[in-house]
């Protein structure tokens, strides 16, 4: 993969950048959470915790959404609340504590955790002692096993060597870092002052603490970069050598994040330069030896997200790229979502609402969908070409007794252009393999299996940041 992601031709790449420019799902979940319904409540959600049929020895992924940050970042659509307030957090953790509580009176058998993760907001706008507190309140009800990923979102700017203590004192083994751009012009528009000698600090204290995998997230598209000012900010961030680095896109959804209207369209780098920034950087961390894991994450070789591309058990969630296919997932805190084998739930976004209705009902369900036969079959085939690159038809007809050709040939024949274009490759059964040129756009060549992004478009509303 490595050698053919190289050789790929940038102005054959720019050339057809304008036809696969278009608003797009990431993927994060099939269907799409606009596909969800209020009329999902947390009535559903508690019989779906209750109705399914597993034994104890299932794992669980389980997700806690932290909102609080001290400052905003002017590029971020993310579910937040910026505050000082101390009394904040304080119901925070009151609130979660019953919500975990309900959760867990509603799952059928006890289930212990193989995978632990905090997102957010900052997590570590909690004190350390409050770090303790959230990990006990989830662990208690849902422990877990030995060996499990712990991992966490943090902000360097506001995360102290107490923190780092007691995230390890928790449990904590995997942590990932905000870094954006190191540039400080960049820095400054997006309203994010972080100076490298911050970041690596906290990346010493990581390491020294003991943490087994030390991560990244950058953006590109931001304003002001350039090929080459990022290009000075991957030599920073080699130089720190993180175990993944996770490649965003700027996703400009104004309907969703107001603050980004502040952002000059002029200062957005134009999508030719957008292009070429993101292709130096997959070019440059496979130099430095990252596999490409997909879409926007890199790992080292000897990674366990790599491993998981490799034994075909790599899981994309609303976290991104994760390990563990197949393992039911619940979601704490406000916006956080729980998916199930057949279905979806999320909580209410707003803090305050989410609280109350946790303080009255247990839970705080907003809005949710229980999968349709269709709709597993498609969220099958979307995670196959969005996972590993390739869909095998021998696979989906063992998998749900029927061939996959005579099945999707519509879709399959919407795929034409794509294939003529070199995104991917079709076989006389079916199968497809996407192209490296075609991992650049895997959600294009998703997207055709998509059966609710028509009727979606129709209705004229934004719904999702550009594939591009």
């Amino acid at each position: 993969m490595s050698s053919e992601v190289f050789a790929l031709d940038l102005d054959r790449v720019e050339a057809i950048l304008p036809r696969y420019t278009t608003e797009g799902p990431r993927y994060t979940s099939y269907p799409t959470a606009p596909v969800w319904k209020e009329t999902y409540g947390p009535e559903q959600f508690a019989a779906d915790l209750g109705g399914e049929d597993v034994s104890s020895e299932e794992g669980l992924s389980l997700y806690a959404h932290v909102p609080f940050c001290d400052s905003l970042c002017h590029f971020c659509a993310c579910n937040r609340v910026i505050t000082s307030k101390l009394e904040l957090p304080v119901r925070y953790l009151d609130s979660i504590e019953r919500e975990v509580a309900a959760v867990r009176e509603a799952v059928r058998v006890p289930r212990t955790a193989t995978q632990h993760h905090w997102g957010g907001g900052t997590p570590t706008h909690l004190t350390p002692d409050q770090v303790r507190q959230l990990y006990r309140v989830v662990t208690d009800a849902f422990p877990m096993r030995e060996g499990a990923e712990i991992s966490i979102e943090v902000d360097p700017r506001v995360t102290t060597q107490e923190h780092v203590a007691a995230l390890r004192e928790c449990g904590f083994n995997r942590i990932s870092m905000g870094v954006q751009d190191v540039d400080t012009r960049v820095q400054e528009a997006i309203h994010r002052i972080q100076p490298p000698e911050q970041t690596r600090q906290l990346v010493e204290w990581s390491r020294r603490a003991g943490f087994e995998s030390v991560n990244f997230d950058l953006i590109y598209g931001l304003p002001y970069q350039s090929e080459e000012s990022f290009a000075r900010t991957l030599d920073v961030v080699i130089a720190m050598e993180p175990d993944r680095i996770a490649l965003y896109s700027y996703a400009h959804v104004t309907w969703v994040a107001k603050q980004q209207r502040g952002f000059e369209r002029t200062d957005l780098p134009d999508p030719p330069t957008k292009a070429r920034i993101m292709l130096g950087a997959i070019r440059r961390f496979l130099e430095e030896g990252y596999r490409f894991i997909g879409l926007d994450h890199f790992a080292r070789p000897e990674d366990e997200l790599t491993h998981a591309l490799e034994d075909r058990t790599l899981r994309r969630n609303f976290m991104g790229y994760t390990t563990q296919a197949g393992v039911d997932l619940l979601g704490f805190g406000p916006s956080a979502i729980s998916e199930l084998r057949g279905s979806y739930a999320q909580s209410m976004r707003d803090l305050q609402g989410w609280g109350t209705a946790v303080s009255e009902r247990g839970l705080a369900t907003m809005r949710g969908h229980r999968l349709s036969q269709d709709d597993v079959e498609r969220r099958w085939i979307i995670g196959r070409i969005m996972c590993h690159g390739e869909l095998r038809a021998g696979e989906f007809e063992a998998a749900f007794g029927r061939p996959f050709a005579s099945r999707y040939g519509s879709e399959l024949e919407q795929l034409d252009p794509a294939i003529a274009d070199g995104l991917a490759t079709r076989a006389d059964d079916g199968s497809l393999r996407v192209t490296p040129l075609g991992r650049l756009l895997v959600r294009n060549v998703a997207m055709v299996f998509d059966a609710y992004l028509g009727d979606q478009r129709k209705t004229g509303k934004p719904l999702f940041s550009k594939t591009v």
